[in-house]
């Protein structure tokens, strides 16, 4: 895996935080409360047989995905190796070692993924990240980030330009016109059973899917 990142925020995620952070979000709980997100996102799909992750982590999204879709082919992208290792060692996804931003898209899949990743990308890089983001759906783009109508940096963890709010999928639907609003919601981290992180998701399909 290449250590020349582009940006410093991917050299922060690929470092010693992002090894923490792989650490302290773990656990079935976690699971639980992807299985009831994704429930209500896939309601509003239909014949997905593959899902590539833009910033994977460990897998949580991903194997909440497994539960749903037995068969649908899974791949990851995901640049910190502690994090990189736990997807591997989960046998059934396709991992790509590697930053977003050097990550080339090889083949469409039925739905792409990004959620809570948006939010630490430098604000300069979004673009690429929209195109790539694009470039790899046959379908469908699921969104699910925090949300604010006009972009904003706010400290995070004690770090400043780390976290980065705005309507990511309202830029998206700006800069792709073939791209509609199919579906949209918001998880509260204060829910009875299965909280999530303030996360507002929007499913996006490309019109001529």
């Amino acid at each position: 895996m290449t250590e020349n990142f582009k940006t410093a925020q991917e050299a922060f995620w690929a470092g010693e935080f992002g090894d923490a952070y792989a650490d302290r979000n773990q656990g079935e709980h976690w699971i639980a409360a992807n299985l009831a997100f994704f429930s209500k996102v896939l309601t509003r799909t239909s014949g997905i047989g593959s899902i590539i992750e833009f910033g994977a982590n460990i897998g949580l999204n991903l194997m909440a995905l497994k539960q749903l879709l037995p068969k649908a082919e899974l791949s990851a992208i995901e640049l910190n190796q502690k994090a990189v290792d736990g997807l591997n060692s989960l046998g059934y996804i396709n991992v790509y070692p590697q930053s977003i931003l050097d990550f080339t898209p090889d083949q469409p899949r039925d739905m792409v993924l990004i959620k809570g990743v948006l939010i630490h990308i430098n604000p300069d890089m979004l673009l690429q990240v929209y195109e790539r983001l694009y470039q790899s759906s046959a379908r469908y783009i699921c969104v699910a980030e925090y949300y604010n109508p006009s972009p904003v940096s706010i400290p995070y963890r004690g770090e400043s330009d780390k976290l980065f709010k705005r309507d990511f999928a309202g830029e998206m639907l700006d800069h792709y016109s073939d791209l509609r609003l199919v579906d949209y919601g918001f998880s509260y981290h204060r829910d009875n059973h299965f909280p999530q992180d303030d996360l507002t998701w929007f499913l996006l399909e490309k019109s001529h899917a």
